[in-house]
């Protein structure tokens, strides 16, 4: 089991090179996810021996597809993927702030514990997301959200932060392409959709405004 856990991390650290002080701050919330899945269903537990691949670098890939965003907002959080890790990724970037939306009261309290320990730049919103969106009304740079809705469903839980500039970046399963043609999605916005760097039956798509020929996604892994 180590060294498979092992050969996992270094499968994930060689698709997204880190620094050691983040690793460190990945690992700690590997050990914390440990920790409270024995009492909490954070992930399916078939996936706790791939974590750092399954997981995290399965989160590190929406980071990277919008690299030069400093504010986000993380749709349906959960455990955190992608949001908190996004959170870990900038923690020490002092613009950075991320808004973790969770309705699972539990769940948030292991968002706030990692966030404590690793100094995420998070913001915890305990409420649903519909409740959440309304209420901020500062600019975003991104939003995020992981196998959360169907698109169009996930779009109008965005669409306040797509229409004032947001990158919209999603992670989604391989069944997004029947998705991606509903019309009044492809008319209002521009969708790129790739195959997802840590699993071939994985799809990401970011999600812009067709007018905003000035934003460049930054697809470098920094």
């Amino acid at each position: 089991m180590k060294a498979s856990a092992g050969s996992d991390r270094a499968a994930a650290l060689a698709l997204f090179p880190l620094s050691a002080e983040t690793e460190q701050r990945l690992q700690i919330y590997a050990d914390l996810l440990a920790k409270w899945q024995k009492t909490i269903n954070l992930v399916a537990a078939s996936t706790l021996p791939h974590l750092w691949m399954r997981h995290f670098a399965d989160s590190l890939q929406v980071q990277a597809a919008a690299a030069a965003a400093r504010l986000w907002v993380d749709l349906g959080s959960g455990a955190g993927f992608p949001g908190l890790v996004t959170a870990i990724r900038l923690a020490d970037d002092p613009r950075a702030k991320i808004h973790l939306i969770e309705s699972d009261r539990r769940k948030c309290a292991f968002l706030r514990e990692v966030s404590r320990e690793t100094a995420a730049p998070t913001i915890i919103h305990p409420a649903r997301i519909e409740e959440v969106v309304a209420q901020i009304d500062e600019p975003i740079d991104a939003v995020s959200a992981r196998a959360l809705a169907r698109l169009p469903k996930l779009l109008r839980l965005a669409e306040k932060f797509l229409d004032e500039g947001a990158i919209g970046v999603f992670l989604k399963g391989q069944d997004v392409e029947s998705e991606l043609t509903d019309s009044g999605i492809s008319s209002r916005y521009q969708l790129i959709s790739r195959e997802s760097v840590t699993s071939p039956s994985g799809r990401l798509v970011i999600v812009d405004r067709p007018d905003r020929r000035d934003v460049a996604l930054q697809h470098n892994r920094q």
